[in-house]
């Protein structure tokens, strides 16, 4: 068959207008990319939404706010929580993601092929001189043909392998969960101290600012008896120095105080600036259930429920995973493959047919690298055995540091409080006995300021104990059984993060 004109096809002029597309394509990729900073507009309007995300669905705080409810709503609204739930759940949509690995892949395809020249060949007959050939040429193709594919292929390897990846992606799914109760405990941690500083400064503010002016007023009696001459002058010095250094004590408390308001409002997600008013607490520390219950008790509980110990352990089982993961990608792969296939090639006898096959392959470098690949997952194994030991010491450690540390806590605050019930009654004598003297005026003064003081720390104390029993808490791995914090209202979750925390030791389970 006679070879058509040179002239160009369409075919032809369409190759061109792809080639110059192609290379006007890769020119613009090329080019440089200059930073693009975020207008202000737009950094303020994300800025409005992500305020406004924030407060959605979020009640206003109403009333005296009680320490259940603040847990409460740190439990459902605080945004650190949130992310961590939304890590959870992160991890579980990879583990529903990765058990599609094991199923068999069922590609479709379609295509269509253009040349600009049809594909011609010559023959070659059989003829006693070798390399002759035939002086005719003939096509086995058509210069453009639409083709179709739909293929199922099933890997043997890659589904041994899926399964292994879907039970480390549940372990991770676990691992996630104990994030998240390591998260609730640190939470409950922070909001527990901050509240008890918030109630302490809303019971001592008013105090604070009474005798703030109190003592601002004897100083500027002491500065003027000064001026005046009516006493002597080492005397008014020494006066105004006492009077200053309870002025700083009375400031120092002040700014101590200031900041628990804005830490409980930023924990409970509570617009920041917010008066928050706190119901009247009692100060009675808890039980001392946990100071009675035996050392070896705790321990058994803490290996059993510690959220870190916990999560070491599925760590140690993810890396047992790999090594069967990395011996089995080391054996031979066995794929088969199914297809229905379509060519429109006016040259095929046949448009459709079916293909099947079977494929046995293995990669001889397996053999080379195959054993530094095992070592290396064992030695996976070995370390993260290690970290759980060191885990599980530090559990036990951390337990009778915190179960000194609530003990501790628990003789401080009953040294406190004895100390506060003193200091009340000689600020209650001295008011009593006030008069109009300069000296009479320091003594109040003095005597508030320590008053003052005692009530401070006897709040610190009483912050420090509860301070020390959710740490406590944490060794332990006990927390409220509370449902999903997203179903529940802010009133049954409320309920469910009452109770006493210690009922489980009393439990015939814990015995």
């Amino acid at each position: 068959m006679s070879e058509s004109p040179s002239s160009p096809s369409t075919a032809q002029r369409g190759f061109q207008l792809l080639s110059v597309a192609t290379a006007v394509a890769l020119l613009a990729a090329c080019g440089t990319l200059a930073p693009t900073p975020i207008e202000t507009p737009d950094l303020q309007a994300a800025n409005q939404a992500d305020s406004a995300a924030m407060r959605q669905d979020v009640e206003p705080v109403t009333g005296p706010l009680t320490l259940d409810q603040a847990m409460a709503r740190a439990l459902k609204y605080n945004l650190d929580r949130r992310a961590r739930l939304m890590e959870e759940a992160i991890a579980l949509k990879e583990l529903d993601v990765t058990q599609f690995d094991m199923l068999p892949k069922l590609l479709v395809q379609a295509g269509y092929t253009d040349r600009n020249r049809e594909r011609a060949t010559y023959s070659h007959p059989y003829t006693p001189v070798y390399g002759s050939k035939s002086s005719s040429s003939s096509f086995s193709s058509a210069a453009d043909h639409r083709t179709a594919d739909l293929g199922l292929t099933w890997n043997l390897l890659d589904v041994v392998v899926g399964q292994s990846s879907a039970k480390q992606a549940a372990d991770r799914v676990l691992i996630a969960g104990e994030k998240r109760r390591k998260a609730m405990h640190v939470l409950m941690q922070d909001v527990r101290t901050v509240y008890w500083r918030a109630v302490s400064a809303q019971q001592l503010q008013a105090n604070v600012q009474t005798t703030l002016k109190l003592a601002e007023e004897a100083l500027a009696d002491a500065r003027k008896a000064e001026a005046e001459r009516l006493r002597s002058p080492l005397d008014a010095l020494r006066y105004q120095r006492q009077v200053l250094e309870n002025l700083r004590l009375l400031e120092a408390i002040a700014q101590e105080l200031s900041t628990a308001q804005v830490e409980l409002a930023s924990l409970i997600n509570a617009p920041v600036g917010q008066t928050i008013t706190l119901a009247e607490a009692d100060v009675t520390p808890n039980s001392d259930t946990a100071l009675t219950v035996p050392m070896a008790q705790l321990e058994a509980l803490a290996l059993e429920n510690n959220a870190d110990l916990r999560e070491q352990h599925y760590n140690s089982r993810v890396a047992a995973t790999e090594v069967r993961k990395t011996m089995t990608r080391l054996f031979p792969n066995l794929s088969f493959n199914y297809s229905l296939k379509y060519d429109s090639d006016e040259y095929l006898v046949h448009n459709n047919w079916n293909e099947a096959g079977l494929q046995l392959s293995f990669n001889l470098f397996n053999l080379f690298t195959g054993p530094t690949q095992i070592k290396l997952a064992k030695a996976g194994v070995a370390l993260a055995d290690q970290r759980r030991m060191a885990t599980q010491m530090a559990v036990v450690t951390q337990l009778h540091l915190a179960r000194l540390q609530l003990q501790n806590a628990r003789a401080q605050f009953s040294r406190a409080d004895a100390i506060y019930a003193v200091d009340q009654k000689i600020a209650d004598n001295i008011r009593a006995r006030q008069s109009v003297q300069a000296q009479s005026q320091l003594d109040r003064v003095a005597n508030e300021t320590t008053a003052i003081l005692s009530l401070l720390r006897r709040y610190q104390a009483l912050s420090q104990v509860h301070l020390a029993e959710s740490r406590l808490i944490a060794n332990l791995g006990l927390e409220p059984k509370i449902g999903s914090t997203g179903e529940l209202s802010l009133a049954q979750l409320t309920q469910q993060v009452q109770g006493n925390p210690w009922a489980v030791l009393s439990s015939p389970k814990a015995q």
